[in-house]
């Protein structure tokens, strides 16, 4: 991985097994950015993606795994009172199954580079975005300040 910082915006090149979110956070961590906008495309070899259930309060997961094109990444950082950082991330990949196109996307957990990633990490700026859990829901959401 390497990124470097132009205006308020932080440019990452992600490389051949670079995990996606991890990377992303260890940006933010090593920055002191508590809340963000992000988003990207990219080359993976695999993904987990999920879909919240709220019958069920949790989320079930697919792993999709071959020569995945990312042709879309967006998402949030955001931390609690005490500086954790969560995400939530939505991904889009193209892939070919049988010699036709397929696609797969939803809640992104995970995402390995394949060859390359790019992402557009943006700070919040002139305050900071909290995380709230819902209990009801068992989902985390925005605390606005």
């Amino acid at each position: 991985m390497d990124y470097r910082k132009f205006g308020n915006t932080y440019y990452i090149r992600l490389d051949r097994g670079d995990e996606i979110v991890k990377s992303i956070l260890d940006v933010c961590e090593k920055e002191g950015i508590a809340s963000a906008t992000f988003s990207g495309i990219g080359g993976c070899s695999d993904a987990a993606l999920q879909t919240f259930l709220p019958e069920k309060g949790a989320f079930e997961t697919e792993i999709v795994r071959g020569a995945l094109e990312m042709v879309s990444l967006l998402g949030n950082v955001i931390s609690d009172e005490s500086g954790k950082r969560y995400y939530h991330a939505h991904a889009m990949y193209t892939t070919r199954k049988d010699g036709a196109p397929c696609f797969a996307g939803g809640h992104l957990k995970s995402s390995t580079v394949l060859y390359t990633a790019e992402i557009t990490l943006q700070p919040v700026e002139g305050g900071s975005i909290g995380y709230t859990f819902n209990p009801e829901t068992g989902t985390g959401f925005w605390k606005l300040h």
